[in-house]
């Protein structure tokens, strides 16, 4: 049976960093400046507390993949986003690529950011089992981070990229599915969702991709992968919704997809909410693994009877 976008339950998740947390820009990869910054020019409180009311208007639930960094100067933030029945997960404390750290330092990295999170007011019992990496950056060679999430006792992974991209990609199923890490052990794993538009295989569902796309085209991908069964998955920062955004020296290319359709944000997510039922990374990935063992245990339509 072909599903259309609004049968399925489709996954909202935002990761909660300030603006400054972008990669391979010079003028802020230095964390010693992000101090500075933050008390010049932070929007993440803002515009979260923006994320959070459109959330409320439409009934939605979603993740809030949060950066520990973050959750150490906004512990106010954490209880709000927690209170108004959101799920928090964890974005890693230093917002670095994984590819570039050891796994060593990937799990203090991961330990810290739980315990910044649990440190907000009335959250240490909270339970943390997702985790997005910065710029989807598990890659090939990196599969060690799953046994390392594992071990801190998170549940389910949402950072493969399943498309090639400027940081990377990975080449895995589209739409929820199992990861067997080396230990071999396995995690559930919530991917973006990847559309093609002719030749093309496009992200259409966030970031930069969202705000470039028109609307037509965000729900033709969203049509796309309900008609194989898969929900999409969004995913945006605060950043992506503040045309205020302060600007600093960049390349063109970079400078072009982090400052494209910063006023558009807003509108395009607020028809996609009204228009579609959307819940947390935990919930649609849960349903997924739950269909996924119930078709493994249906017996096929040509087995005899028993």
């Amino acid at each position: 049976m072909t599903n259309s976008p609004e049968q399925l339950v489709h996954a909202l998740s935002f990761d909660i960093e300030d603006w400054f947390h972008i990669v391979d820009v010079a003028a802020v990869e230095d964390p010693e400046t992000w101090p500075g910054l933050h008390a010049q020019s932070s929007i993440v409180e803002r515009y979260t507390d923006h994320i959070l009311s459109l959330c409320d208007k439409h009934s939605a639930k979603a993740t809030f993949f949060v950066l520990g960094w973050i959750a150490e100067r906004h512990p106010e933030l954490v209880r709000r986003i927690a209170d108004a029945g959101h799920e928090i997960g964890t974005h890693s404390f230093w917002h670095r690529r994984v590819y570039d750290l050891t796994p060593e330092i990937f799990s203090k990295d991961i330990e810290d950011s739980i315990s910044a999170i649990r440190a907000a007011p009335g959250q240490s019992q909270i339970p943390i089992t997702g985790f997005r990496a910065p710029s989807f950056s598990i890659t090939p060679g990196t599969e060690w981070a799953f046994d390392v999430l594992l071990d801190l006792g998170i549940e389910y992974d949402a950072s493969l990229f399943p498309a090639s991209r400027g940081h990377g990609g990975y080449a895995c199923p589209q739409g929820a599915h199992v990861i067997t890490a080396p230990s071999g052990r396995t995690i559930p794993e919530l991917p973006m969702s990847i559309a093609s538009y002719g030749p093309k295989r496009l992200c259409y569902s966030g970031g930069g991709y969202m705000r470039l796309l028109p609307q037509g085209l965000i729900r033709r991908g969203l049509e796309q992968e309900a008609a194989a069964g898969r929900p999409t998955v969004i995913y945006l920062h605060p950043r992506d919704f503040a045309p205020d955004c302060p600007r600093v020296p960049m390349p063109p290319h970079r400078r072009f997809k982090c400052y494209i359709g910063l006023k558009g944000t807003t509108a395009k997510l607020e028809s996609l909410l009204a228009s579609y039922r959307w819940d947390t990374c935990q919930r649609v990935i849960g349903q997924a693994m739950v269909e996924t063992k119930d078709n493994r245990a249906a017996p096929r339509a040509d087995a005899p009877a028993a």
